[in-house]
């Protein structure tokens, strides 16, 4: 293997494994924070104060959370206007799946800036971020649908991109295990979408938090 193969390759598996651990994981766990939302106004505070006052907070932000999804962005751009797809050759449904998860990462990308700038920049100039703030976010439909389909994005190409990281890690190595994978990391999706957006329309309407 050549020196650029192998840095190809490394950059590669260290893209699949950020996109995993730890960026997947802080989704889940951003995710669940924003479900107590469905508990109420007072409920979603708490998690978030919570999350705000955790010990090294700032380090784990850089570090666990920001320099991680920095690489996975901008490396995965790169893949995404270097690849090629034959989905008008070969319509098969990895390779359609192969070109939403380079769609899904692009606007990713764009919703996740945004959505740190309105909430995480702007806690930094002075706002609260709470369940007002939320709140008030969806007042604007426009908002309400640029958000759900960064949130359905996002967890689509989380879960598209956990398939492909137990295939390149080697842990799904034979069809069967592909296939089985497959019906998992739809299922992660299908769980996932159901947090986020449970947890939308409980700032939209507090009626729909769970009594």
């Amino acid at each position: 293997m050549s020196n650029k193969n192998g840095r190809e390759f490394f950059f590669r598996k260290l893209h699949s494994l950020l996109g995993v651990i730890p960026v997947g994981i802080f989704l889940t766990q951003h995710l669940v924070v924003n479900h107590f939302a469905t508990n109420g106004a007072q409920s979603f505070n708490k998690a978030a104060e919570f999350m705000a006052n955790l010990p090294f907070r700032y380090f784990l932000e850089v570090f666990v959370i920001f320099l991680p999804i920095l690489y996975h962005a901008i490396y995965g751009l790169y893949i995404a206007f270097t690849g090629t797809s034959n989905v008008k050759n070969y319509g098969y449904l990895r390779n359609w799946l192969y070109l939403f998860q380079r769609i899904s990462g692009v606007i990713t990308l764009i919703f996740i800036t945004w959505h740190v700038w309105q909430t995480r920049i702007a806690a930094q100039m002075g706002a609260t971020v709470d369940y007002n703030m939320m709140a008030d976010i969806f007042q604007s439909k426009f908002m309400l649908v640029f958000y759900i389909v960064g949130v359905i994005s996002t967890i689509f190409h989380f879960a598209n991109g956990l398939w492909s990281f137990f295939v390149s890690w080697g842990i799904t190595v034979t069809p069967r295990s592909q296939r089985i994978s497959t019906y998992v990391t739809l299922g992660v999706f299908v769980v996932l979408s159901f947090v986020g957006l449970t947890a939308i329309f409980a700032f939209i309407d507090p009626q729909l938090a769970y009594k």
